[in-house]
Parts: C-alpha cells; sequence; structure tokens
C-alpha cells in the first residue's frame, strides 16, 4: 500500500525466466513485495538466504516494487509468478476482473491503525479534528471503522490527503491523527517521540484478517501448482525461523537488504512477532471463516462494491499441513 522509492534494477532480467528452469531439478520464481524491504518480509529473506527456496526446488528471485500497483500488474501480465498483496488490493484486482487467487498468508491480523497525537486518548476524540489519510480507498474504510468501532461518529471527522507522510505530519502537529500501519509508522514514531495513541483496527470493529497475502494467478495455479506449493513450503520455513530465531532472521534480512536500519528492524520485529502466527503457533493459515467475516467488513466499509467471493479468491490447502516445517 506505500509507494516505494526502489527501482527495479535488472528487472527485465528477472522477469524473462519466470518459471523456467534454472538446474534440473530446480525452478525459477519471481516474487514481487508490496513495498520496499522491512520486517514484514524477514521469513522470505531468511528462506532465500538459508536456500529453503533450493531445498524445495525452486530457485526464487525477490523484487521490490516501485509502485504499490506494480505487483498486481506483474502478475496479470505474467512477468511476475508470486506477489505479496495487501488484502484490500487483491479484493479490488478481483473486483475488477483479475483471477488472482491468495495462496498464503504473510501476517495473521491487519497491520491497519489510525495513530493520534498524545493528547487524543480515544478515536471519539478525532470528532472534529483532522486526520491524515493517503487517499487509498482502504485508509478511509480503516479511519471509519475505527471511529465509529470507539462510539465516534466519522462524518465529524476532517480528512487530508498526505500521501505516505503520516509521521512528519504527526510530529509537525500538522494533523490530530493520521491512518499508518501500527508495525511501521508506529514503531517509528515511538522511537521518535514517545506517547502517540496507535488504534488498531481490528481493536475497533474489524475481524482479524490477513493484511498480507501471498498471491498468484489462478493460471499458474493450474499450469505449475509444484511451484506453487515449492514456494509456499519455503517461506513458511523462512517464517519458522523468523519465529524460532528472531535475530539470525533479522541478520539474513540485513544482509541481503543494505541500508537498513538494525535498531528500526529489531524493534520491528518485536512488534510483529504476535501477528506471524496464529493463536495455535501455525503460520501462513487461511482461515475461510475469518475471511467471510472479512469480506462483510471490506463491502460494509466501501473498499469494494461487491461482496468478494471468498471461495474464489482464496485457497488455503496448499498451506495445509506445512506446521511441522516451521523453524526447520
Amino acid at each position: 500500500m506505500r509507494a516505494a522509492k526502489v527501482i527495479l534494477i535488472g528487472l527485465a532480467a528477472l522477469m524473462s525466466g519466470c518459471g523456467s528452469s534454472s538446474a534440473p531439478d530446480r525452478q525459477n520464481a519471481t516474487l514481487v513485495l508490496d513495498f520496499t524491504p522491512n520486517a514484514v518480509h524477514v521469513g522470505v529473506y531468511a528462506a532465500v538466504a538459508r536456500s529453503f527456496d533450493q531445498g524445495e526446488g525452486v530457485h526464487l528471485h525477490v523484487i521490490a516494487p516501485s509502485a504499490s500497483t506494480d505487483s498486481v500488474k506483474l502478475l496479470q501480465s505474467h512477468r511476475a509468478d508470486f506477489a505479496i498483496l495487501d488484502i484490500h488490493d487483491l479484493a479490488i484486482a478481483r473486483e475488477r476482473g483479475a483471477d488472482l487467487v491468495g495462496i498464503m498468508a504473510i501476517v495473521e491480523r491487519p497491520l491497519a491503525s489510525v495513530i493520534s497525537a498524545p493528547p487524543i486518548a480515544s478515536p471519539r476524540d478525532l470528532q472534529g479534528r483532522t486526520v491524515g489519510v493517503t487517499g487509498v480507498a482502504s485508509d478511509t474504510a480503516v479511519l471509519r471503522s475505527v471511529v465509529s468501532g470507539a462510539g465516534g461518529d466519522p462524518r465529524r471527522v476532517r480528512t487530508v490527503t498526505i500521501g505516505f507522510n503520516a509521521v512528519p505530519a504527526l510530529l509537525s502537529g500538522r494533523v490530530a491523527g493520521a491512518t499508518a500501519f501500527w508495525n511501521d509508522e508506529g514503531v517509528a514514531l515511538s522511537r521518535r517521540r514517545p506517547g502517540f495513541h496507535v488504534f488498531r483496527v481490528d481493536q475497533y470493529g474489524a475481524p482479524s484478517y490477513p493484511e498480507l497475502v501471498l498471491s498468484t494467478t489462478r493460471a499458474t495455479l493450474r499450469s505449475n501448482p509444484s511451484l506453487a506449493r515449492g514456494v509456499v513450503r519455503a517461506l513458511v520455513r523462512g517464517y519458522g525461523v523468523a519465529l524460532t530465531d528472531p535475530e539470525g532472521a533479522a541478520a539474513n534480512l540485513e544482509s541481503r537488504v543494505p541500508g537498513l536500519d538494525a535498531k528500526l528492524v529489531t524493534a520491528e520485529m518485536n512488534v510483529l512477532e504476535p501477528a506471524f502466527e496464529t493463536r495455535d503457533g501455525s503460520f501462513g493459515e487461511l482461515d475461510l471463516g475469518t475471511l467471510r467475516s472479512w469480506a462483510r467488513w471490506e463491502k460494509r466499509f466501501g473498499i469494494v462494491k461487491r461482496l468478494p467471493n471468498v471461495t474464489r479468491m482464496f485457497d488455503p490447502s496448499l498451506v495445509a499441513g506445512t506446521a511441522s516445517l516451521l523453524g526447520s
């Protein structure tokens, strides 16, 4: 959901090998991230750094998008095999006719939130004040859900489009609140100036849906199910490392993505860890009951016009039976 500034150096060369064999027993696969590499992607980089992908018969190329819309476009044009998508982007793409399928949860709960200045102790207190939003439909839905979930009237909240500048807008006092990710801007703000309040959307009326989902096209699932299975298994193992050896997984991420702030990565991983796994300790599962609740919320707050068809939109079968791979 963020407009990343990473340039896709050598993208054409990577794309040309999608799905082809890099060795007699290995297939190439390209995975596009949802945003600039950060702590939420730690399991992806752990999987590659530790050759879990190759152990599953896959040579995984990981690239970052130059814009938030790149991932869907690359999947649809078959220039990428897999992409990590925000669940709202997946729903919108499907409503527009893209036959994309979510096959694995990257996080098991929403990362969306409304962050407020220290004097704003409740989302109700945002009534009559100005809140910054990025301009995407899901932001407005999150704001409405949080304010109404706290007993307030979202119609009484003024909004201003600030793009992806929640941190400076809040620090400067330009806005009283802003829609943002609690694992990203929330952590950055707490390091800069304590006292900001974070109102997570699933604490104010939204179901605990998986914010980020590994996705592919239905055509890829049909033509090359072994490739999809191998990627899923490699990532489950990678996120198993993130849960059992977070310091080692963070080191894998930092070694593959130069320039990351190691202290920030650690702080983000500390808050993300509970979001990586389900209540029973498994990773990557797509629970259709939870997703049906999410679909109703998605339509109610206007992110999509039609109720998402959960059974067509998600295929949880590839993650089934992978619990034993965690930490392997």
